[in-house]
């Protein structure tokens, strides 16, 4: 008869199990409990289920402390991780000068309504009044209104400009969001990359895990009929 290395008790015969024919994992487990436990050492079958269940309990418990650590990961990431596409206008807009931002009004409202309307009231208006002053003789711009020519010259003179001035910081901001585009791209798509290799690694190491649980049930399984074998000869012995 065998001795139990954990008990120290002898096993009756075809109830032992020897530490070579233990798994790794299970065969871990009892070392760290008894440190002088070897492959050729023995233990009972009651025994090795005692640690079965110890070992798989310590697998799903491991299983569970491992998606709270990655639901951690995911919550650390969501609050800490900076939005590369939040306040981009604001970031543009702080950028600017002082001439930057007059071009850019001045752009705007001689583009508008009532820039087109404010200006025809005025040229209507001078006209209107050398009209009416050329009759009594006293008219500062007579037909054919050379001095309204020469301020619609230098407005369109200053006007170009300005215009051109802000185009080219409308350039400059296209520019600007273009390479943020580029950024939240490159950026979603190395975050999906990782996402997706978490995930192949999580269904490996799953797998591989609940490969493990279904191995140490099939020996279960052996032992139950190895049990239930038993059980009948020793009846018909008894007869």
């Amino acid at each position: 008869m065998k001795t139990s290395h954990i008990s120290k008790k002898e096993i009756e015969r075809g109830e032992y199990i020897q530490g070579n024919d233990v798994r790794d994992g299970i065969f871990n487990l009892i070392q760290s409990n008894f440190p002088d436990f070897k492959k050729e050492s023995y233990i009972s079958i009651e025994e090795l289920n005692t640690y079965r269940r110890l070992y798989l309990t310590s697998l799903i418990t491991q299983e569970k402390d491992e998606l709270e650590h990655i639901d951690n990961e995911v919550l650390n990431a969501i609050k800490n991780n900076s939005i590369l596409s939040e306040n981009i206008e604001d970031e543009i807009e702080t950028q600017l000068t002082l001439g930057q931002q007059i071009a850019d009004k001045v752009a705007i409202f001689g583009g508008s309504w009532a820039f087109i309307i404010t200006f025809f009231s005025f040229i209507l208006v001078w006209i209107m009044i050398n009209i009416w002053m050329l009759s009594s003789g006293t008219a500062f711009d007579p037909f054919p209104f050379i001095l309204l020519n020469l301020l619609l010259s230098c407005l369109a003179a200053i006007q170009a400009p300005i215009i051109m001035m802000s185009q080219n910081r409308q350039e400059q901001k296209d520019r600007q969001r273009a390479e943020h585009d580029y950024k939240i791209n490159l950026k979603a798509e190395l975050e999906i990359k990782l996402l997706s290799d978490k995930i192949d690694h999580m269904v490996a190491y799953q797998n591989k895990k609940l490969l493990e649980i279904q191995e140490i049930q099939t020996d279960y399984l052996q032992d139950l009929l190895t049990e239930l074998k038993k059980k009948p000869s020793k009846s018909t012995r008894t007869k």
